[in-house]
């Protein structure tokens, strides 16, 4: 099973751009040497909501997909040769404002719901002001 590890997050304000990190390991070697084909993705959850899908990859980036909410606005990418994953956010607005969360499976279609078997990062906050 991987760990993930998000960074990134801040505050800024509407219109401004933030991109979020997220550097997968693994406790055991055969962990880490597989973390890199592990499907990723972010998930936010604003105060008072429920957590909510913003977008995912596949292990070999070939597919994404997203939020309509974000889409057009936030991009998703990867580096496996870094095995980190990155979440460039555009435009923001003030209803962007959420901790963001990482998520790694090796289950792409779990990535969509936050269900199943995956794993999860700590959380960092992205502020938004108007």
């Amino acid at each position: 099973q991987v760990q993930v590890v998000e960074s990134g997050g801040g505050q800024v304000e509407a219109g401004d751009s933030l991109r979020l990190s997220c550097l997968a390991s693994g406790r055991t070697s055969r962990d880490f040497a597989t973390a890199n084909t592990y499907a990723m993705g972010w998930f936010r959850q604003a105060p008072g909501k429920e957590r909510e899908f913003v977008a995912r990859i596949t292990w070999s980036g070939g597919s994404t997909s997203y939020a309509d909410s974000v889409k057009g606005r936030f991009t998703i990418s990867r580096d496996n040769a870094k095995n980190t994953a990155y979440l460039q956010m555009d435009s923001l607005k003030p209803e962007d404002t959420a901790v963001y969360y990482c998520a790694a499976s090796s289950d792409y279609s779990n990535l969509r719901t936050g269900t199943g078997l995956v794993s999860w990062g700590q959380g960092t906050q992205v502020t938004v002001s108007s």
